[in-house]
């Protein structure tokens, strides 16, 4: 009996002495994946390093500005509550004919550039990239997620615009990605990923950036760097994700221009910050003439400034402050 509790009391040793030689080599493996990260970006050179796609790559050149109308056009029309058009089984809402509005959530989707501006004229684009489909299902993801703080899926985007390591997740933001994607889509996180680079790889790439580039790199880098540390508040993301002060506007873009939509409709943004926007469509009858059925579904819509120093503005079917109390003034039976 005796020798059995002695071959317990060394079996335990054992095993708290394995566990503590995991703990240990644990740390270990992080710090030799940091200096493995180090290693890689300086080995892969840093003009091929630069050459890495961006997550997401929408710009204005991807805006189709054929049939586009200035701000007066049909700037007399009552807007009704788009909240209150009948919703799209996967997603969105069924268009009727006729003018409507909604505010709603909007996100940020590139760190590093000045927060949108009255004067500021922003026009429809898709989302695109090699991670459009990732950032697409945490919008659709989010609405199903009503209990999802906006700054914890705004910071969830920032890191995946920085194309932060999932490794690297730590904190709410990790709790963020598994509440929001599935295991498969979290490990597509993985993919084109870059860890914190180090000071001498940054300098260097750096000096063969223009600056506006250079500091949209430069915010993804300190973004991945308050992720990996696990300390940090939505105001320390939000130091690097926004600059301060304003993009100048283009005069040939004005707010409230109309962007006319692939499906034939009509769509303006008026930002407010970058949480907050406001939508407004129009729907000519001519569309829905032959039975035709139409989807609004923001989730993969960016609202692009002409302005490239300014934020591109992922936009959400989620209205905020929505009074369902009232009553669409027109017909509205869509097919």
């Amino acid at each position: 009996m005796k020798n059995v509790k002695l071959l317990g009391l060394a079996l335990l040793f054992t095993i708290a002495g394995l566990n503590n030689v995991n703990a240990q080599f644990g740390g270990l493996k992080d710090k030799l994946l940091k200096i493995g990260t180090a290693q890689g970006a300086k080995a892969l050179g840093v003009d091929q390093f630069l050459k890495q796609p961006a997550a997401i790559t929408t710009s204005f050149e991807d805006v189709n500005r054929e049939g586009e109308m200035m701000p007066d056009f049909k700037s007399k029309e009552k807007f009704q509550p788009l909240y209150l058009l009948p919703k799209n089984p996967e997603g969105g809402y069924v268009l009727c004919e006729g003018y409507y509005e909604m505010t709603n959530k909007s996100y940020c989707l590139k760190a590093g550039t000045f927060a949108p501006s009255k004067g500021d004229g922003y026009m429809f684009a898709p989302v695109l990239g090699p991670k459009e489909e990732i950032v697409v299902s945490i919008l659709k993801s989010a609405e199903k997620h009503p209990e999802v703080e906006q700054h914890d899926i705004q910071v969830l985007l920032w890191t995946i615009i920085a194309r932060t390591k999932f490794a690297d997740y730590s904190g709410q933001v990790k709790l963020t990605a598994v509440k929001l994607l599935t295991p498969k889509q979290l490990t597509q996180l993985e993919g084109g990923a870059l860890g914190v680079l180090p000071f001498d790889v940054m300098e260097k790439a750096k000096d063969k950036l223009p600056s506006a580039v250079k500091a949209v790199f430069e915010a993804e880098n300190n973004i991945r760097q308050l992720v990996a540390s696990g300390n940090y508040t939505y105001a320390d993301m939000e130091k690097y994700a926004i600059i301060a002060g304003m993009a100048p506007p283009r005069s040939d873009v004005p707010s409230g221009i109309w962007t006319k939509h692939p499906d034939g409709y009509y769509i303006r943004y008026f930002p407010s910050g970058y949480s907050i926007t406001k939508v407004q469509i129009y729907v000519p009858k001519e569309l829905l003439a032959n039975g035709n059925k139409l989807i609004y579904d923001a989730a993969g819509d960016i609202a692009c400034p002409a302005n490239t120093g300014s934020q591109r503005l992922a936009q959400t079917n989620e209205p905020l402050e929505a009074n369902y109390s009232l009553k669409l003034t027109t017909a509205c039976n869509p097919k």
